[in-house]
C-alpha cells in the first residue's frame, strides 16, 4: 500500500472530522480512523494545502477527481464561499444548471396523464395515489422488502454475476432525515434502512429497493470492494464528489434497468399488491409516475440555488411545494437537507447524475457493469 494511498485516506478522515461527520463513508483500516480522531483537531487551512499536495501526485484521473472534491470542501470548511454553481463543479466534476420551470411544468403534465383517473389537482391527485398504497402496518415492510431484495438480486446478477451468500436485511428506524438508506456492512452482509416516521407507498417498493440496494448502493459499494480489491481508496468514499453523482444517479435509474417498461408494475401487482390488500386496477402509470418522479428532483437543485442567494424559508417552501408537489410535512424535511452546507453540492447528483446515465446506460448492461465495478467520473459517460 503506498504512502499517497494513506495520505489520502487521512485526508478524507481528517476533513470529515473538521466538518462534524456526515462526509465520509470509511471501511479502510481502523488504525487511521483511530489516528485521525485521536490527533489534535487541524487548523482549518490544513486539509487545503495537504489535498494540494495529493493532487499533485495523484495517480489516476479518477482520484484527481475525488481529490479536488476534497480541496474544494477543504477551502469552503476554511471560510471561502464560491458561487454554488462553480463550488459544485469542483466538487462534482460537472456543473449543474437551475432547470426552467418549464421542465417541472411537463412532468406535472406526465404524472396528470399517469396517475388514475379523478377530480382534483395533480397534486392532490398524486397524494390520494401515495395513500391508496400505503402500507399498514409498517412493521410488515421488511418482509415485503426481502421479497423485491429477492428479485432485484436475481435480475441484477443476469447484468453482472453476484458473490453467494450475500445477506440483504431490513431495518426500520426513526429519527432521521432520509426515507431509505442502503449500508454495505461488509463481509457481503448489508441493511436496508427505511424511515417508519414516513408512511410507505408500496407502489415505491422496487424504486426504493433498486436504488439502495441491487444494482444501486449496496451493489455497487460491495461489488467495487470485490472487483477493485487492494486498492484501499475504494474503502474511502467521499461524499461530495464525482463518484456519487454516478452513484445516485444509477440509483434513480436502477428501477428502470431491470424492470423496463410496465415490468414494475406486473410484478407488484402480482407478488406484492395481493398481499396488502391493494387492488393493482389503481396504480395507473408506474414507470411514468416514477420518470415524473425523477425529473422533480430537479427542484431541490433549483431550491439550492434559491437558498444560496439568500430567500427566505417561506420563498423556499413555496417553491418545494408549488413544483415538487409536495405536502407540508415533506416541505418541511426537505427544507432542513437544502440550507446551504459544505454538502450542498451533493443534491445536484440525483437530476443531474440521472440526467447523465438514462441514455448512456438504461438499456446497456454492459455499461451498467462498468458503474457497478469500475472507478469512473461524469466525464467518462459519452455516448
Amino acid at each position: 500500500m503506498s504512502d499517497w494511498q494513506r495520505d489520502y485516506a487521512m485526508l478524507a478522515l481528517r476533513i470529515n472530522r473538521l466538518a462534524g461527520g456526515g462526509l465520509l463513508i470509511y471501511r479502510g483500516p481502523e488504525q487511521w480512523s483511530t489516528q485521525a480522531a485521536s490527533e489534535p483537531p487541524p487548523s482549518p487551512g490544513a486539509p487545503a494545502g495537504e489535498a494540494e499536495r495529493l493532487l499533485a501526485a495523484a495517480p489516476s484521473a479518477y482520484l484527481a477527481g475525488q481529490v479536488r472534491a476534497m480541496r474544494a470542501v477543504a477551502r469552503y470548511l476554511d471560510g471561502e464561499r464560491l458561487p454554488l454553481a462553480e463550488y459544485a463543479r469542483q466538487c462534482l466534476g460537472l456543473e449543474p444548471r437551475r432547470l426552467p420551470e418549464e421542465v417541472f411544468e411537463a412532468a406535472h403534465a406526465e404524472l396528470d396523464a399517469a396517475l388514475p383517473k379523478g377530480p382534483g389537482s395533480p397534486a392532490e391527485r398524486l397524494r390520494a395515489w401515495q395513500a391508496a398504497h400505503t402500507l399498514e402496518p409498517i412493521e410488515r415492510l421488511p418482509d415485503m422488502v426481502a421479497k423485491a431484495v429477492d428479485e432485484t438480486r436475481a435480475r441484477t446478477n443476469a447484468i453482472v454475476p453476484l458473490p453467494d451468500g450475500e445477506v440483504v436485511g431490513c431495518r426500520l428506524v426513526d429519527g432521521v432525515s432520509f426515507h431509505g438508506a442502503g449500508d454495505y456492512e461488509g463481509g457481503l452482509r448489508s441493511t436496508i434502512h427505511i424511515n417508519k416516521a414516513i408512511p410507505f407507498n408500496l407502489a415505491d417498493l422496487l424504486y426504493l429497493v433498486a436504488h439502495e440496494g441491487h444494482p444501486g448502493h449496496i451493489a455497487e459499494s460491495m461489488l467495487k470492494e470485490i472487483h477493485l480489491a487492494g486498492q484501499e481508496d475504494q474503502r474511502v468514499r467521499f461524499m461530495v464528489s464525482p463518484s456519487f453523482v454516478l452513484s445516485e444517479g444509477l440509483g434513480l435509474l436502477a428501477e428502470e434497468i431491470l424492470f423496463p417498461g410496465d415490468e414494475a408494475q406486473v410484478w407488484l401487482s402480482r407478488h406484492v399488491f395481493p398481499d396488502a390488500g391493494i387492488k393493482p386496477g389503481g396504480v395507473g402509470d408506474l414507470a411514468a409516475i416514477h420518470h415524473a418522479k425523477n425529473v422533480l428532483w430537479g427542484v431541490w437543485g433549483n431550491v439550492a440555488f434559491l437558498a444560496a442567494e439568500g430567500r427566505t424559508d417561506a420563498d423556499l417552501a413555496a417553491y418545494l411545494a408549488r413544483w415538487s408537489l409536495y405536502s407540508d410535512g415533506e416541505v418541511a424535511l426537505a427544507l432542513g437537507l437544502l440550507k446551504p452546507s459544505p454538502m450542498t453540492p451533493y443534491i445536484f447528483g440525483y437530476f443531474h447524475g440521472w440526467e447523465l446515465l438514462r441514455p448512456w446506460a438504461s438499456t446497456r448492461p454492459d455499461r451498467v457493469r462498468r458503474l457497478l465495478t469500475e472507478q469512473l467520473l461524469p466525464a467518462d459517460i459519452a455516448l
